[in-house]
């Protein structure tokens, strides 16, 4: 099937996803509205780039036509121009079709929970976590998403043990998903006297933010404890117990939140980030039972993996995955990561198409 019959496949299922919005019948059933609205929405890029596509073509092929059978000088060379302006965009477009093409991930659509953990390296690490976090809290503001303090538990010399943040936005999941993993920093601690390197870790995980239809959660299986709660960066002090710990029996995940004020509030976060992992739990063992028949150089789920190091005494940054190296990292912790991001996300989706075409 040629590029201009997948289009046509795609905009006839387009009009058949639209007609089925249309049904009365539909607002009886949410969740299969939740499916067809997020399958449109995703079908409505294809076929805007579809439309641009048969412009363009219809374009090229007027002026082909002219420069064959046009006897006047003057108009063939009109042409001629019009073909060169035209062949560059159709094959910038027709790359970006590609993309589209590509399956996509159903969570990449979804909003995200955002934890780092300190790893190997003691208070170091701990800073460390700090600045990650603050690198990702620029960068989200740059994205104009918005942020949510989750969890969060304080280092003793500053930055955090762990830290955990809601992240809401277009396509948060799948911009964010290449995060995961392990984060290692090399640089000189302030608490170094001799000025030796050491080198420490972080482990950042994404996860995708599951709704109630996705994963039920039954009040049997969980637990539910509070505690004397103190905000991230230690806002506030609170004086009665604000703060929730949720048990999960049957996955065995244990769920803390205390940034907000309120009982009500912290539990509502909890159900959030408790859902999210059990969510993730499952499709870790889902995508461990296929990763032998699909596996890219980018996202391969494995988080203990080392994926990125921040090398301070070079100002370097080393993405592992992709080989990339930059050198402004103080640029990188300032919330700059939309370069390494893309650049990630073109490595999968090159990998992917090169898959899919049996190379």
């Amino acid at each position: 099937m040629n590029l201009t019959d997948k289009l046509q496949a795609i905009w006839i299922r387009h009009q058949e996803v639209n007609d089925l919005l249309m049904q009365p019948e539909l607002s009886n059933d949410h969740d299969r509205f939740v499916r067809l609205h997020r399958e449109f929405k995703e079908l409505d890029l294809v076929v805007e780039a579809r439309n641009k596509y048969l412009v363009l073509t219809g374009r090229k092929s007027e002026a082909k036509e002219i420069i064959s059978k046009e006897k006047d000088p003057e108009m063939k060379e009109m042409a001629s121009s019009e073909l060169e302006e035209i062949q560059p965009l159709l094959d910038e477009l027709e790359v970006e079709i590609q993309q589209l093409l590509i399956p996509k991930d159903p969570e990449d659509s979804k909003d995200a929970v955002l934890e780092v953990r300190a790893g190997t390296g003691g208070d170091e690490a701990g800073l460390f976590v700090g600045d990650l976090i603050r690198m990702y809290l620029r960068y989200i503001e740059d994205e104009g998403w918005t942020a949510e303090w989750l969890s969060a538990t304080e280092g003793s010399a500053g930055g955090y043990k762990e830290a955990s943040i809601q992240v809401r936005g277009k396509g948060v999941y799948g911009i964010l998903k290449y995060e995961s993993g392990v984060h290692r920093v090399q640089r000189v601690p302030s608490t170094e006297s001799q000025g030796r390197v050491h080198t420490s870790a972080a482990t950042v995980a994404v996860l995708p933010e599951a709704d109630e239809l996705e994963v039920e959660i039954k009040d049997v299986d969980i637990r539910k404890d509070t505690f004397r709660s103190s905000g991230a960066g230690g806002q506030h002090v609170n004086k009665t117990e604000s703060g929730v710990r949720l048990t999960h029996f049957p996955s065995g995940i244990v769920v803390e939140c205390q940034d907000g004020r309120s009982q009500h509030k912290n539990y509502d976060r909890a159900l959030t980030v408790l859902r999210a992992r059990i969510w993730d739990k499952a499709r870790t063992e889902r995508d461990n039972e296929v990763a032998e028949k699909r596996k890219t150089i980018v996202s391969t789920g494995d988080r203990s993996a080392k994926i990125r190091t921040y090398n301070f005494p070079q100002g370097r940054l080393t993405d592992h995955r992709i080989g990339l190296n930059l050198y402004n990292l103080t640029d990188v912790l300032n919330g700059q990561i939309k370069k390494i991001l893309n650049e990630l996300r073109l490595a999968e989706n090159a990998q992917r198409m090169k898959e899919g075409t049996g190379e």
